[in-house]
């Protein structure tokens, strides 16, 4: 992990990753966040309620293993589906954040960053 990291530290340019229902997506492609490369792969995935799990898993693998990315961002209703490999992902790079959509408040009890966050709190107030 290491070198992910100093390879990460020696780019000018990182990519924004984008999970989530089509208008927190498109939101994101309009400020720019969008890029498809000569492989047509993209660096997000509009999930609607009929998007397999399976999809939604291999997007967050793929771009959790792409040594452009810097930081994932994903709407709570979509990480809520995937929630077991969220919770087991450890890397500082890239990052994850859960972020609300629309039509879900975000909830801080479920993103597993925060949980973490307030763990580690919690212990060096003891």
């Amino acid at each position: 992990m290491g070198d992910k990291k100093a390879a990460f530290a020696r780019k000018r340019e990182a990519l924004i990753c984008v999970i989530g229902d089509e208008d927190t997506v498109t939101g994101f492609l309009l400020a720019g966040v969008g890029e498809i490369d000569s492989k047509k792969n993209s660096n997000f995935l509009v999930v609607n309620n009929k998007t397999p799990v399976n999809q939604i898993e291999e997007a967050f693998k793929a771009f959790t293993a792409r040594d452009d990315v810097a930081v994932i961002l994903i709407t709570q209703s979509a990480a809520d589906s995937i929630r077991y490999l969220l919770d087991d992902y450890e890397s500082m790079i890239p990052t994850v954040l859960e972020i609300p959509s629309k039509d879900n408040p975000y909830d801080p009890s479920k993103d597993s960053v925060m949980q973490r966050i307030m763990k580690k709190m919690s212990v060096g107030t003891d």
